[in-house]
């Protein structure tokens, strides 16, 4: 059982106060810093800190002893390899459009690749490893996102009440054909547009969206959604497609599964995440970075309807967020003020427990104990014993709790 330091990644898109604040660093950061990771991903893992203040990477504790680190179901599944990345997510402005591969996706575009000789740090590779990236997200802050595509009546409700001469065609198109199919068959359509063509089409879209705006229209949050857009990517097809996607508001709690071939954009806000430990991406638009409009639509899955939110299967301080990702498994812990009553931890498998409210003891069953603050994080191997946890003070206290799926 030992305290992490945890890598932060200084994306463009992140917020200059969420995390230092969190960590308890000066406010304002010279840099946007957008993402905390914690786990052994070998592009930034965490180092464990012993009882002597030395560090060692957790990726090479976790690959010099699997079976302790990880136990022998955990290790035997994944290869000896961590399955999770837990994260602080600060998105300041919104993130490019995106969808992720299933396991057997993953797998044949890894293969691929790797027969084409493409390096796997290309900027044009999209698969640079084999494995899926299901993800969860769950809200810190209220949190903003499009995620999952909207039932087509109402996406063609949306297109008629923002109708232009050029938009006009597209919602006969989506009309005719009300079902993934259309949904298919429009988004193919707007992500091949010539530029020229998005280059009409989009002024006359987003001029309508700000009339909808200014008239207080039914669609008023998705079309400052589309100027939003507009504004950051104002010659993008990502624009368009946005259009299709459900527009979400968290709260704080809750939470949406992203599985394989889910196509989302993360808005604004502050999130905890866990997903699969893999970096494959495949991108729509909104992003300078490589879209590969094949592969995408190889990925993308058109099912359509309104995008389930969770708030976690609670019973009594401790709700638990289920997905059908074997990769992982989060859980919230939570104790109003005032509340000090102690919580049995799960004993089975690795685990990274991570404190985002107030502060608490963790307390091993051998007698070892450590004191978690705001912003602070421990792994727990598999080979230690079970731990319990309660809080420090009087105070409100979280935790979330990550763990593999199938240990």
């Amino acid at each position: 059982m030992e305290l992490l330091r945890n890598a932060v990644r200084p994306y463009a898109w992140g917020s200059r106060t969420t995390i230092p604040e969190l960590l308890g660093r000066p406010v304002p950061a010279p840099h946007p810093e957008a993402e905390l990771w914690m786990g052994a991903h070998p592009g930034d893992p965490s180092h464990v800190i012993g009882p002597d203040g030395t560090e060692r990477s957790l990726l090479e504790l976790v690959e010099a002893d699997p079976v302790g680190q990880l136990g022998t179901t955990c290790a035997g599944r994944w290869g000896g390899r961590l399955p999770f990345l837990l994260k602080i997510l600060a998105a300041e402005e919104p993130l490019s459009m995106q969808a992720h591969p299933s396991a057997a996706q993953a797998a044949e575009g890894y293969a691929r690749e790797e027969s084409a000789g493409i390096p796997r740090d290309a900027s044009n590779r999209n698969y640079p490893d084999p494995t899926a990236k299901p993800e969860l997200v769950c809200a810190l802050t209220e949190f903003h996102a499009l995620a999952g595509f909207r039932d087509p009546e109402r996406t063609i409700a949306l297109l008629k009440a923002i109708e232009t001469p050029g938009l006009a065609k597209y919602a006969v198109l989506l009309e005719a054909q009300p079902d993934p199919a259309g949904l298919r068959a429009l988004f193919t359509t707007w992500i091949t547009l010539p530029q020229a063509a998005l280059d009409e089409l989009l002024p006359e879209v987003l001029d309508s969206c700000v009339k909808h705006v200014q008239e207080r229209g039914e669609f008023d949050v998705e079309c400052r959604t589309i100027l939003e857009l507009g504004e950051a990517h104002p010659r993008d097809a990502g624009v368009l497609a946005a259009l299709l996607l459900n527009r979400l508001t968290l709260s704080a709690g809750e939470a949406i599964y992203l599985p394989a071939g889910n196509l989302h954009l993360y808005l604004h806000g502050t999130a905890v995440e866990i997903l699969a430990n893999s970096d494959n991406i495949l991108r729509c638009g909104l992003t300078p970075k490589h879209v590969d409009v094949p592969e995408l639509l190889r990925v993308v899955d058109f099912a359509c309807g309104e995008m389930p939110v969770q708030s976690g299967e609670r019973e009594e301080r401790l709700s638990v967020y289920r997905t059908d990702a074997p990769e992982f498994e989060l859980s919230r812990i939570e104790w109003e003020a005032g509340d000090d009553g102690e919580v049995a931890v799960h004993d089975v498998g690795p685990q990274i427990l991570l404190c985002t409210a107030g502060g608490l003891l963790v307390t091993a069953d051998d007698g070892e104990q450590v004191e978690l603050r705001r912003g602070q994080s421990v792994w727990l191997p598999a080979a230690d014993p079970a731990v319990r946890v309660r809080p420090l003070s009087g105070e409100r206290t979280q935790v979330f709790r990550a763990t593999a799926g199938t240990c």
